[in-house]
């Protein structure tokens, strides 16, 4: 399994002969190395409806005829954009023939906002433990630290979480480096941060918060870890 990191919170997994693409915002993310025109995935998952994390999804998925996972509300929504999508919701697991999806609690808001001042409700943000090869990730989304990190960590051992760090509007790096010893994974790699003046954050000072025991990284846009 390959996994590599493009900016924000955008993360791309190529197992099983399939490209999995995490909330692909690309158009107005400075970050990243993706182009939309370019980018082919078999399959988006999203963790909750704002913009920087739906992002791409209706061109990317429209083109490629991709399978979008989501929690159902947003589900619900871009099925009636025409999309191909699979509905979820926290708790909820489901074998796919390209991995098992499982959505998590995750302490945030999830809306899209329209153009004539509308805010559309768009169902419980998440996280997701993506498993496939043997091995599991936590795409944390867009949370705030929550002591029940402990009890997902304990279910379901991760072999790579990518936890936000950017502060403001989710977890900065004093509370994810907590939830990095909640989860206990085996690498934790920030996300989430330097894509808007109100989430600048330097991600060594997250890793100099983890414990001893941890291990983190910083992915530069574009990397790519094997597992």
């Amino acid at each position: 399994m390959k996994v590599s990191y493009h900016g924000h919170s955008v993360v791309k997994v190529q197992t099983e002969g399939k490209t999995i693409l995490f909330d692909p915002f690309i158009t107005g993310n400075s970050l990243t190395d993706l182009q939309v025109e370019k980018e082919k995935a078999d399959v988006i998952i999203l963790t909750h409806g704002h913009g920087d994390h739906v992002g791409d999804t209706e061109a990317i998925a429209s083109r490629c005829n991709s399978l979008v996972v989501a929690p159902n509300e947003l589900a619900v929504y871009l099925g009636w954009k025409g999309l191909n999508t699979h509905g979820m919701n926290i708790g909820g697991a489901y074998e796919f023939n390209f991995g098992t999806v499982k959505y998590t609690q995750a302490f945030h808001s999830s809306a899209v906002v329209t153009e004539n001042q509308q805010i559309i409700y768009m169902g419980m943000p998440a996280g997701v433990l993506f498993t496939a090869e043997g091995k599991t990730i936590y795409h944390a989304g867009d949370t705030a630290l929550f002591s029940d990190m402990k009890l997902i960590g304990e279910q379901h051992p991760i072999d790579l979480a990518f936890l936000p760090i950017g502060d403001n509007f989710t977890m900065g790096p004093r509370d994810a480096a907590v939830a990095a010893k909640l989860i206990n994974a085996k690498l934790v790699v920030p996300v989430h941060y330097n894509t808007f003046p109100p989430i600048r954050q330097n991600p060594q000072n997250f890793l100099d918060l983890l414990e001893d025991s941890l291990k983190g990284k910083i992915l530069e846009v574009g990397e790519t870890l094997e597992l």
